[in-house]
């Protein structure tokens, strides 16, 4: 038995979400589906994080345990074989065995996880673009990213992001550490990362909708500080559309010696 890893990237718009779910229609159930029909028995993913109905990735990694036999660049082809057009697996990678033999340090997708990170991509136009359907919020006032740079100063660190939490979120624990928030303005595309050592469910849609009324005007930069403190998910704005949200990278010890993306094949990053 050994332990394959997989880069996968997508195209979310389509599917309703990661995870599993009785209808079939997510990527879990197609990825899922395309390993059997090219490995010819059942094989089960953990994935590093899932993503929401319409959310993207970049780069989502997942594992599985194998005792197949297979040149591991037929990993990629054989089962994107089977994949449909929005869905691909970028690279696979085989666990060495010598770091697999000690089971406290066994490789995992999720837990193994040192930190993640997000990309929102959002359109500033007056007018709704029709090519970034999907693939980017929109706000058609102008923003200014001036005082949003301003307002994401007191997040970073160890905090409760209570206040961004999703009410059916199923984390055991508030408390993140956040990495870093980056706002970059880009023409007519503002480009939020946000990195920490893992999210609440919607925590970045959350943020992004905090940050977007900043921006508008309607709070000033401390506001979004009083919201974090206060930690009550009313407080903070409604949660933001996911057209725009890609799951961008997850960072993990070099030992296991992933061929992780060194770039993106998204223009605006």
């Amino acid at each position: 038995m050994k332990r394959i890893a997989l880069g996968v990237q997508y195209d979310g718009t389509a599917w309703h979400g990661y995870q599993k779910q009785e209808d079939g229609h997510t990527v879990q159930d197609q990825l899922e589906i395309a390993l059997q029909k090219f490995a010819r028995v059942p094989v089960a993913t953990t994935c590093a994080g899932r993503t929401d109905t319409g959310v993207h990735a970049i780069e989502q990694v997942v594992h599985f345990d194998t005792e197949l036999e297979r040149d591991i660049h037929s990993w990629i082809r054989g089962v994107n074989t089977f994949l449909p057009a929005s869905i691909a697996v970028r690279w696979a990678h085989a666990i060495p065995a010598d770091v697999e033999s000690h089971p406290d340090e066994q490789f995992h997708a999720r837990f193994s996880a040192r930190a993640r990170t997000y990309h929102y991509v959002l359109y500033n136009n007056p007018t709704r673009s029709p090519l970034l359907e999907g693939r980017a919020g929109w706000v058609f006032r102008p923003l200014d990213i001036a005082p949003m740079r301003e307002a994401v100063k007191p997040l970073i660190g160890w905090h409760d992001f209570s206040a961004f939490r999703a009410a059916h979120c199923q984390a055991k624990s508030p408390v993140k550490l956040m990495h870093e928030i980056g706002i970059e303005r880009r023409g007519e595309l503002i480009v939020f990362t946000i990195r920490a050592n893992a999210f609440l469910h919607h925590m970045v849609r959350n943020l992004v909708g905090s940050l977007i009324y900043i921006g508008l005007g309607k709070h000033s930069p401390e506001w979004l500080g009083e919201v974090l403190e206060g930690r009550c998910r009313g407080d903070a704005a409604p949660t933001f559309m996911p057209d725009g949200l890609y799951l961008a990278k997850i960072d993990y010890d070099p030992k296991w010696g992933l061929p992780q993306e060194k770039g993106s094949p998204l223009p605006w990053f």
